[in-house]
């Protein structure tokens, strides 16, 4: 939870579309790799956790950190369209954390390239395979490239299933609490009588795609929510009137306009520049709580 937090301030302050730190070095290709796609990596268990990702929207974080490092370090792609694959599936999907987790795999937000071997992801997934392409010390690693391996290229549509608005008449002058894909808290401002809208802006799933698995994840969860309407719409678009609206920060919402609240953050808003001095402060913050 750290850990996205940390990549959530940070979106707050770069365009993380971009190389935020250093140019990805090493880069032979753009796109998703066929033996990513189609589970063809012949390494079990990582062709396993991206079956469980289509599946379920599930992949454990240390998986996460083996796909990135195989597909970028050592396939040679850029990291930014598959990263955008795998954000496209995950139910817990963060562009924030999703995209600058990539970028400290490869290299781009860090000061050094993160490699897993096969008898590191033996060690953590407890399995015994040998003979990998990833079978091999971390030096020869750091140098290795398989061209062959990764020369097919994937053409993948990422688009978004966008559901039927409910309607949403407004006649009167009573707030409006819009929610949205980062913000689906039923506990936030529960005590004001207000509408309640899922607010689902086509605009932002065109540029940041998510699963009809994901789409309904969302708007199961927002069934917590009493009352709530899900309108599909631009925000410019929506009846507002003479209503009061509020709204939670996030970067996507830069183009809202009323009432906005902070987010919930486990410290104060401060920003560091290394994970590991954010993650000192938390624990501070923790203990004191406590």
């Amino acid at each position: 939870m750290t850990w996205r937090e940390f990549w959530q301030k940070k979106w707050q302050i770069h365009d993380i579309d971009k190389d935020i730190k250093h140019k990805q070095e090493n880069v032979f290709r753009h796109g998703i790799p066929e033996v990513i796609f189609n589970k063809k990596t012949k390494i079990k268990i990582i062709d396993k956790s991206i079956g469980e990702l289509y599946d379920s929207g599930y992949m454990h974080n240390h998986m996460r950190m083996y796909v990135a490092s195989y597909v970028t370090n050592i396939g040679g792609y850029h990291w930014k369209l598959p990263a955008k694959w795998m954000y496209y599936y995950l139910l817990d999907a963060d562009w924030g954390s999703n995209a600058l987790s990539w970028q400290w795999i490869c290299g781009t937000n860090s000061n050094k390239k993160y490699y897993a071997n096969q008898d590191n992801i033996n060690k953590f997934t407890k399995t015994h395979q040998k003979n990998t392409i990833l079978d091999k010390s971390y030096e020869k690693l750091s140098k290795y490239r398989d061209y062959e391996e990764f020369t097919k290229i994937i053409k993948f549509n990422l688009s978004t299933y966008l559901p039927k608005s409910d309607d949403f008449l407004k006649l009167d002058d009573k707030p409006i609490c819009v929610y949205n894909f980062y913000n689906i808290d039923p506990t936030w401002r529960r005590d004001i009588d207000s509408h309640r809208i899922l607010l689902i802006e086509p605009s932002v799933f065109k540029k940041h795609p998510i699963s009809e698995n994901s789409m309904n994840f969302m708007l199961s969860l927002s069934k917590n929510i009493p009352n709530i309407k899900v309108i599909v719409s631009e925000f410019k678009d929506l009846p507002i009137k003479k209503s009061k609206v509020y709204y939670k920060e996030h970067p996507l919402n830069s183009n809202y306009v009323g009432t906005m609240d902070q987010r919930d953050w486990l410290v104060s808003d401060v920003y560091h520049q290394s994970f590991f001095k954010y993650w000192n402060l938390v624990k501070k913050s923790l203990t004191k709580n406590n």
